[in-house]
């Protein structure tokens, strides 16, 4: 079993993601991941984005999902973790992509919805109907 460590940069945002690889990982599977994550990180207006990613294909040849993946990002102040495992890499790959760019939706949403304030409620000194 190898492991390897690439770092799956995009030139065009702040993303710092490591991709490690467990098991038998071909070079074409890895770079369909590392451009399925960079295009889930690479939203226009997060915040600094960093962390890993690990690919494991496991040994056993009767095992019905053989692909998972974990990652763990973090994207400013808010951790992101996601967990998949599919039949083959691609699946793998759009998978995990789909999880990345709805929790990373959601972490820039409520960081957006933490800064608008509601108006107060009359008794608090709002305004009055």
């Amino acid at each position: 079993m190898t492991v390897r460590d690439t770092p799956a940069h995009d030139a065009d945002t702040a993303t710092a993601v490591q991709v490690r690889v467990e098991g038998e990982v071909g070079e074409e599977e890895l770079a369909y991941v590392r451009e399925k994550v960079g295009a889930a990180l690479a939203r226009p207006g997060l915040a600094p984005v960093s962390g890993d990613v690990r690919i494991t294909r496991a040994v056993a040849h009767h095992a019905e999902q053989p692909w998972s993946a974990g990652a763990e990002i973090r994207l400013g102040g808010d951790v992101i973790v996601v967990q998949a495992q599919e039949a083959s890499a691609r699946e793998l790959a759009d998978r995990l992509h789909d999880r990345l760019r709805s929790r990373t939706e959601r972490a820039a949403h409520r960081a957006d919805a933490a800064r608008r304030s509601a108006t107060p409620p009359p008794w608090r000194g709002g305004p009055e109907r």
